[in-house]
């Protein structure tokens, strides 16, 4: 394993390499003591159960649907997880996150992967619009669901991603009328995977595509989680390949300097010889899902300060 030194909890990693335990350095939480448990790496036995096609909200002119993941052992107050898809904001499905979401169930989240409008049935911010819909839906479902309605983590790749670092952001304006108006579209933490964090008018046809015929370069700094990077923004875990030839790896690597800079908790992992989409891979998948689940157990599930041990 090579080890970027960089400031900060940033990684590198090799897939065939099993991951262990991250070192849990962070900016200044020394303490001296060793935090006991909150991992959650054992699975929970039993099958998980999927919903699919559940609707959570509405365009005005047709229904948007999630699929629901369901831990094995029934409970309450658990930890959920908002998936959200890539595909450059004008492909892709909900079930192309049906990995990520049953094994964030095995671990005890209820996973909901949602549907967006793609940019070729509406522009920028119908996609945001409805990613907060289906938080809210959330949230207002909690009891239903059997989650905490103030640990709502969420998760993405590639425009999936970006999405998921939208949600992050103070975006007053960008509710959207999907549903559940007055509830909270704030989540309590944030994965993004190979994603893009700035948005760019007239450099790219896809982006381009994204903001429609009213784009500017006001709309794509809108519509840029990089713009959003200050004190507030929840807690965040960058992955990222350093052979990503679609979504360049300098996209989480300025999003991490920008949040560290404002005292937000976050990290970076980028994979060695990793292209775009390479958590597709059985091996890259299996260690982005250990990644996740450690940084959300870590800052949601059991948050308490990093340690480490004296003379460490």
């Amino acid at each position: 394993m090579r080890t970027v030194k960089l400031p900060g909890a940033i990684r590198c990693l090799k897939a065939n390499e099993g991951l262990t335990l991250p070192e849990r350095i962070e900016k200044d939480t020394f303490t001296g003591k060793i935090k006991g448990g909150g991992i959650m790496l054992q699975l929970l036995p039993g099958k998980v159960t999927v919903e699919n096609d559940v609707v959570f909200g509405a365009t005005g002119k047709r229904d948007l649907k999630c699929d629901i993941y369901r831990p094995p052992v029934e409970g309450k107050n658990r930890p959920g997880l908002l998936l959200i898809h890539g595909g450059a904001w004008q492909s892709g499905d909900r079930s192309q996150l049906r990995y990520y979401g049953i094994q964030m169930a095995r671990v005890g989240f209820v996973g909901v992967s949602c549907e967006y409008r793609l940019s070729g049935e509406a522009p920028w911010p119908a996609q945001i619009h409805d990613v907060k819909a289906a938080l809210r839906w959330m949230r207002a479902n909690a009891d239903h669901l059997g989650i905490d309605p103030d640990k709502i983590c969420v998760t993405g790749n590639s425009a999936g991603a970006h999405l998921a670092l939208m949600l992050g952001c103070d975006t007053e304006g960008l509710e959207g009328n999907g549903g559940n108006p007055g509830v909270s579209s704030r989540c309590a933490a944030v994965c993004a995977i190979y994603p893009p964090t700035r948005v760019r008018f007239r450099k790219n046809v896809v982006e381009d595509k994204l903001l429609g015929e009213a784009g500017s370069d006001e709309v794509a700094a809108q519509a840029s989680p990089i713009q959003y990077a200050k004190a507030g923004f929840p807690p965040t875990i960058l992955i990222h390949g350093n052979a990503d030839q679609v979504v360049p790896n300098n996209e989480s690597f300025n999003m991490y300097h920008a949040l560290n800079q404002a005292g937000v908790g976050v990290e970076l992992h980028i994979f060695d010889g990793a292209p775009h989409a390479f958590d597709v891979l059985p091996d890259f998948a299996r260690q982005c899902v250990q990644l996740i689940t450690l940084f959300f157990d870590r800052k949601v599930v059991n948050p308490g300060p990093v340690n480490v041990p004296v003379g460490a």
